[in-house]
Order: structure tokens, then sequence, then C-alpha cells
């Protein structure tokens, strides 16, 4: 993969090595904190523009590196979760939130109508189109594809530490998932979970049931402590542990009939 491959497409999605040959598909929703200009800021503080409230840290750079080793195609929304959270619907009141964890977003309270259209319009809508033209492309080429998400979570919530440090998180269709927490024991150092810190009822799997499910691809959605990945060191080794979770699962799809099966 070249840095040559990586390419913005207008504001709102960044694609990394489009043409990888891998079976994997990797998403990051959360990977940028960029609000654009037209947006003031959304009124936040400038640590908040910066918090985990904003993006998700280290997210993007584990997939970038995940996507390297693995010759995969990478989808990330170069957009702040505030200004709009790809991995939400737009009738969800937290697609444009007015309050993250602690963090109120003044400029999303009272958003109208045409207001939310607008970040529907520029920023959820081309990134959804973006991933659906990549797997579209990806069946007419004849490749299989199984759809990763990836996410960081903060270690600390609502004043409250989380013990967990991988989650590996599922909705319907857990085959993939299922792979990889048979495959836990390869991070004995690791507390790796099923659907935590998060689940299906947090409303945290719209993009592997848009993405995924509705194109019939196994899929999983996996959720980084971002204490683990604060340093580009980290965000290397974390990559290598999640391909230590990964690999064994793709290999263990393919024998039972291929990740479409």
């Amino acid at each position: 993969m070249r840095e040559s491959d990586s390419h913005a497409l207008g504001e709102a999605v960044e694609v990394v090595n489009r043409e990888g040959a891998s079976p994997v598909l990797l998403l990051c929703e959360h990977a940028s904190s960029n609000i654009p200009a037209r947006y003031n800021g959304l009124g936040l503080r400038g640590e908040d523009r910066l918090s985990h409230a904003a993006w998700d840290p280290g997210a993007r750079a584990v997939a970038l590196h995940m996507a390297k080793a693995l010759d995969a195609p990478l989808v990330a929304s170069t957009v702040s979760r505030l200004v709009y959270d790809c991995n939400r619907p737009p009738e969800a009141a937290s697609a444009m939130p007015e309050k993250s964890e602690l963090v109120a977003v003044p400029g999303n309270f009272g958003l109208s109508d045409a207001e939310r259209q607008e970040r529907v319009d520029t920023v959820y809508v081309p990134f959804c189109k973006t991933v659906t033209e990549v797997i579209e492309a990806r069946k007419a080429a004849g490749l299989e594809t199984v759809l990763v998400t990836m996410h960081s979570f903060t270690p600390v919530y609502f004043g409250k530490p989380r013990d967990v440090e991988i989650g590996i998180l599922h909705d319907d269709d857990s085959r993939l998932a299922d792979a990889m927490l048979a495959a836990a024991p390869a991070l004995p150092h690791r507390l790796v979970e099923r659907n935590e810190p998060y689940g299906p009822a947090d409303g945290v799997t719209h993009s592997l049931k848009l993405h995924g499910l509705a194109h019939g691809l196994a899929n999983v959605m996996i959720e980084i402590r971002n204490d683990l990945v604060a340093t580009p060191d980290q965000e290397e080794a974390m990559a290598e542990e999640m391909l230590k979770l990964l690999r064994p699962a793709l290999a263990a799809l393919t024998a039972e009939g291929g990740p479409d099966a």
C-alpha cells in the first residue's frame, strides 16, 4: 500500500488502498476531530474539540496499520462525530448530539430540520455512498468481503473506570465476533470481552447493520480502550494484536465455507 493510495473525497470521507485484495474492508467512522469551518467549532472549548467526545483517538492509526499489513481498503470519515456521527442513522438524536458524556455541544442545540439535513447530505451520505461503492466494486471483481469497523473508547466514562481493554461487538451476525473471541487466548495480557463497553442496545451497531448485514457480509466492530493507543508505538503494537485475533478468525470463516456463507 503506497501513501499515494490514500485520498480524500471532498471534505467528508477518505479512502485508503481502495483496490486492496484482502477480504477485509475496514471502516473508521470516528477517525477525525476535524470540524469544518462552516460550523464555527460547534461552540466547543478547545480541549473538548480534541477530546474523545469529538473522535476516537488512535482508531484511524490502528486501522491504517492493519490496512497496510492486510492489503485491505479503509474508508474513514474526515469529519468529527460531533458534527455527524456516521455510526448513527439520521433520525437518532445521537447522530448530532447536544451533549456527549460531560461535554456540551452548543453548536448542536436546537438544530433546524434544514440544518440537520445539511449535515446528513454533506457528511453521512457521502460516507455511506463511498462504503457502498467499495463493497459493490469488490463484489463485481469477485472479491469476498468481511466488514471490520474500528473504534476506541475512553477508559473513564461518567467517572467510572472501565476494566475492559478490547471489545468485540456484533449485532445479529456473530460469526466473525465468535471466531475472534475464540482467538482471544492469543492475547493473555488483555481483557477481551463481547459487546463491551457497548452493545446493540446502545445503538452502536448501525454501521454493522447498514453496511454489513444488509449486504450479507460477516461483520464485527472492534473497540480499543484509548489509553492503550496513546502513542505511535502503541498504535502499531495494537494493530499487531488485533491481527492476532482477526487472521485466525478469517481462516476459521473460510474453513466453514467462506465469510459470505
